[in-house]
């Protein structure tokens, strides 16, 4: 699954590791308070390259969502709550801004080089508009969210 975000000339694409990233997490939600998961179940469950998932998997412990036991019945499990994870934090995690403009981004922005005055560009103010949109459905949405949505999907 990829999730894309098309305007014009402008794309963005989730990278790579946002999006195992997030297939990992969903895997570990579904697993939530029943133990930790072995990387190579995860891997193979999700079909996921286990060296990739291996740094992928460091970075969310180093996040605070995820953590490691070692040993016999050691893997990765969730620290938070499926309900507590949202999109939005994953994602800004491993890519960043979520526009697609320097100039109509919260926590990266840059001014912008191509227009006269920012606040009349047509074009700054619909892409913001989208940042905005995109942002709110990110942010509200969470990994029990996604397990929610899974299962309806599956009872049709």
């Amino acid at each position: 699954m990829q999730i894309i975000i098309v305007l014009h000339t402008f794309a963005y694409m989730l990278s790579k590791k946002a999006q195992y990233s997030l297939y990992a997490l969903i895997r570990l939600a579904k697993e939530y308070d029943k133990g930790p998961v072995l990387i190579e179940d995860i891997a193979r469950s999700e079909m996921l390259p286990k060296k990739f998932l291996e740094a992928i998997l460091s970075d969310l412990k180093s996040l605070g969502i995820v953590n490691a036991k070692k040993g016999k019945g050691g893997g990765y499990y969730l620290i938070k709550d499926p309900a507590e994870i949202t999109l939005a934090e994953v994602i800004r995690h491993f890519d960043g801004a979520l526009a697609l403009l320097p100039c109509v981004t919260f926590r990266y922005y840059e001014s912008c080089n191509h227009c006269k005055d920012e606040e009349t560009c047509g074009l700054r103010s619909i892409i913001k508009e989208l940042r905005d949109e995109t942002v709110k459905i990110l942010k509200r949405n969470t990994l029990a969210d996604i397990l929610s949505r899974e299962n309806a999907l599956e009872k049709g």
